[in-house]
């Protein structure tokens, strides 16, 4: 059979993911503040787009210049027959006339004064708050630096500690060995670890340490005194009995009362483990809800928070040109009719993002009614597929929509994500289980309680978790729910009289 090249037509239906369809399932994954950031680069970007803001805020001025206007005009006509010649301030012919009893020097004054006027700044202007005109906040580094300048270093002395500081992380410990800073700098290792000495004895005390051990060491010796040696004997021969509160144990090993090794091992916590911790630039990123639940009598009312969204528009002046063709070039028409769809399809996946963010919101408060009445120990088992069969949409959308969003609510803050969670076995619970958070509530609570000298074993809390709260489930489960809260086994959270 000879092999020949043919054509051949076939009709089918294919799903293509068009770069609009892109973009629209992009947005709703997206987080608040990462929405905002886009939307103001669409703003810069695009210039069909504008914000409804500012066509409000010329229609409110216009209008407002209106009033004006018409009060003004009834006030010129109120103010007919009498005599202003001696204290009105503008003449007929527009020249600005001085008024008779202006305080001038009282005027200057105050307004040549120096430093911040607060009686002009309070008049209403869009000033920034004080917050931010404040600088950046000092460093670690900064302040490694400054106290550097204040010893009597020579020039190669100098250039060895600013590579040991330059090596020191955030928490204040140093992230290189001597070694490779002696090879980098070509120098001996004895006149790094000389210069490294000198900082060891700078604010903050523990500073320039390479592991958590010799910053505690360090801390004691700034801190003197007799008991000083005994706090470095217990950190440096009993690290681990200090970990375990075996305060029984370093007691024997040292020949003293438990009384006194108590006191030390007291003392020895409340040295700071993170020494350049206060000195730490990170700013705290506060966390914006993105859907409000308010209870209005029975009913449960959502309300998306629309503050700090940018409300968008198509800009009438684009419109205007698009719509005299004649005025217009071909190739700027086409170039503003890309940009025109460009905006539409944004402001309509926007849109679409937050109503699919309000149904999905809707359908979760129907689902966990229970625990917006009653609170975490009512929560029920959910997953992805009872709000999607619930809005008719798919899986893979209301794990977008859930992705880093967050709910307000009377119980607190929460993420979407916080309401699916799968199921364990429950007695009480029937059929439908109990929810694993709920199961982590009841964990937290049991180790709360407990006695610090006696603490519960996982073992211990399997069992009554089956006794109090009929849930079923294996040590092990129990072992990898308490790791998950952060939480230490029995052995490490023993405290001993």
């Amino acid at each position: 059979m000879a092999i020949e090249i043919k054509q051949s037509m076939k009709l089918g239906q294919s799903l293509v993911v068009t770069p609009q369809l892109q973009q629209a399932i992009k947005l709703l994954q997206l987080s608040r503040m990462e929405l905002t950031t886009l939307v103001q680069k669409e703003l810069v970007e695009n210039p069909c787009l504008e914000e409804e803001d500012e066509e409000s805020e010329t229609q409110r001025l216009e209008a407002q210049d209106e009033s004006q206007g018409e009060q003004h005009e009834k006030a010129k006509e109120e103010d007919k027959g009498h005599d202003h010649t001696d204290d009105e301030v503008g003449s007929k012919d527009g020249q600005l006339k001085e008024p008779t009893d202006f305080d001038w020097e009282n005027y200057l004054g105050s307004y040549n004064a120096p430093g911040l006027n607060y009686e002009r700044a309070s008049s209403g202007d869009d000033l920034p708050t004080y917050e931010n005109t404040l600088t950046r906040s000092k460093t670690l580094q900064d302040h490694l630096f400054w106290q550097l300048g204040m010893l009597n270093f020579s020039t190669e002395e100098s250039h060895i500690a600013e590579e040991i500081i330059g090596n020191i992380n955030d928490d204040g410990y140093l992230q290189a060995t001597v070694e490779e800073m002696a090879g980098q700098l070509k120098v001996s290792e004895a006149k790094v670890l000389e210069v490294l000495k000198k900082i060891h004895k700078l604010d903050p005390a523990g500073v320039g340490a390479k592991d958590l051990q010799e910053c505690l060491l360090l801390q004691c010796e700034h801190l003197g005194g007799e008991e000083s040696q005994l706090l470095a004997r217990v950190i440096q021969n009993h690290m681990g009995d200090l970990e375990r509160h075996h305060y029984k144990h370093i007691a024997k090993s040292l020949g003293l009362p438990l009384e006194k090794i108590t006191e030390i091992c007291k003392v020895i916590h409340q040295l700071d483990p993170r020494p350049g911790r206060a000195y730490s630039s990170a700013q705290p990123q506060y966390i914006t809800p993105d859907v409000f639940v308010h209870k209005m009598g029975d009913d449960y009312v959502i309300t998306l928070n629309e503050d700090g969204l940018p409300k968008l528009n198509i800009s009438p002046l684009y419109r205007r040109a698009i719509l005299a063709g004649e005025t217009v070039g071909a190739q700027a028409k086409d170039y503003i009719q890309d940009k025109l769809r460009q905006a539409l399809w944004l402001i309509k996946s926007i849109h679409q993002r937050q109503r699919t963010l309000y149904r999905v919101t809707k359908s979760i408060v129907k689902f966990q009614r229970e625990f917006f009445d009653s609170g975490t120990t009512h929560l029920k088992p959910m997953v992805l597929k009872d709000v999607a069969e619930d809005i008719e949409m798919h899986e893979s959308t209301i794990s977008r929509v859930t992705t880093n969003k967050y709910v307000h609510t009377s119980r607190g803050l929460f993420e979407l994500k916080y309401f699916f969670n799968s199921s364990l076995a429950s007695t009480e619970q029937g059929e439908g289980g109990i929810a694993s958070e709920v199961v982590k509530e009841h964990l937290q609570k049991l180790i709360a309680q407990e006695v610090a000298t006696h603490p519960l074993s996982d073992q211990e809390i399997t069992k009554i978790l089956k006794e109090k709260h009929n849930i079923d489930m294996a040590r092990r489960t129990v072992a990898k729910y308490r790791e998950i809260l952060g939480i230490l086994p029995s052995s490490r959270r023993r405290r001993e009289q």
